[in-house]
């Protein structure tokens, strides 16, 4: 397979090693001509993936959009969702109306128009088939060969091809037919993450997390539901399974955004430190806001949106939390 990943952060360097490695052509992306040069010349992303060697063979390091574009029968984007729409449209201004496969990476949604990635991407570049590849995949564990199943959404007809070219024998994809609930998925586990991380950071133990783990993937399921996708979904690999290695794992950037929180930290000055993006915080906005637009209880959301963006402060959320009305338990 012709394969470029657009995007060099710690999943896009770490997606284009797997491919190269698999036996695959890929370019892999980066904005930055320096960048592009320094991960040419060392082999090694220092600043995002530090320790795993990038492979001579197979895999091309260029900050040429076009080349990267015009190598590729298949697309992956590895960039965060609030620059999607840009990279999109600028890939789309290289396409020279081959058909190819676009496969989303990104685990968030659209801020202005509450769109997923699979639909910016559609909207961006016409007549092509579309996936997203989710679950739980941290970076690092990826890059260690540590055994990982993920799942392919989209037509399963041409996803099953994908599937088939890139599972290795540390590496097995599902396919699914639910894109969008696959999607919601990614952008709400992060949510999830960073209030499971809030939790840790005021000093809580498991019996908080596990509580936490249960009630989100619940609020997962209704917004889910609501919105068209398949319950079942939920319960897979891009839900359950990726909500539980994010909101306990140390590789995680929502949960380690979390716990800075609930040790006193501003969430600007968060923000301002870090060097990769912590979906969670983007999506608990967006989510808040189509959430309240369509009369679906959040409560965590609400809750985890209120100490971001409002200034509440945790403590006095999780006694909100913990005083609502008495109910039965539904998932």
């Amino acid at each position: 397979m012709q394969i470029s990943v657009i995007g060099a952060g710690s999943w896009g360097t770490s997606f284009a090693r797997l491919t190269a490695n698999n036996g695959h052509s890929t370019y892999l992306w980066v904005r930055r001509e320096g960048k592009a040069e320094k991960l040419t010349e060392t082999r090694e992303n220092r600043q995002y993936l530090p320790g795993y060697r990038l492979p001579e063979e197979n895999l091309t390091v260029s900050s040429s959009l076009s080349r990267a574009v015009n190598h590729a029968e298949i697309l992956f984007f590895a960039v965060p969702s609030f620059a999607m729409r840009e990279i999109a449209r600028r890939a789309n201004g290289y396409l020279d109306g081959t058909n190819v496969h676009l496969v989303n990476l990104a685990k968030g949604l659209e801020a202005e128009t509450f769109n997923t990635m699979s639909e910016v991407l559609a909207e961006e570049i016409e007549s092509a088939k579309i996936f997203t590849l989710s679950g739980p995949s941290h970076a690092e564990e990826v890059a260690a060969g540590d055994p990982t199943a993920v799942v392919l959404a989209g037509d399963t007809g041409p996803g099953s091809t994908i599937q088939k070219g890139l599972s290795t024998d540390s590496f097995r994809i599902y396919l699914s037919s639910d894109l969008k609930g696959v999607e919601y998925c990614g952008a709400i586990k992060n949510i999830v993450a960073v209030a499971t991380g809030v939790a840790q950071g005021l000093g809580f133990g498991d019996n908080t997390t596990g509580t936490l783990i249960a009630r989100g993937l619940a609020e997962m399921v209704r917004f889910g539901n609501s919105l068209g996708a398949t319950k079942e979904t939920f319960f897979g690999l891009a839900g359950v399974g990726d909500l539980v290695a994010t909101c306990t794992s140390e590789h995680s950037r929502n949960r380690r955004f979390g716990v800075r929180l609930g040790k006193g930290e501003k969430s600007e000055d968060i923000m301002e430190e870090m060097e990769m993006v912590a979906e969670g915080v983007h999506a608990a906005k967006i989510v808040h806001s189509l959430a309240e637009e369509r009369d679906i209880a959040v409560p965590i959301t609400n809750s985890l949106y209120r100490v971001i963006y409002e200034g509440s402060s945790p403590s006095r959320e999780v006694s909100k939390l913990m005083s609502r009305e008495f109910k039965v338990e539904k998932v």
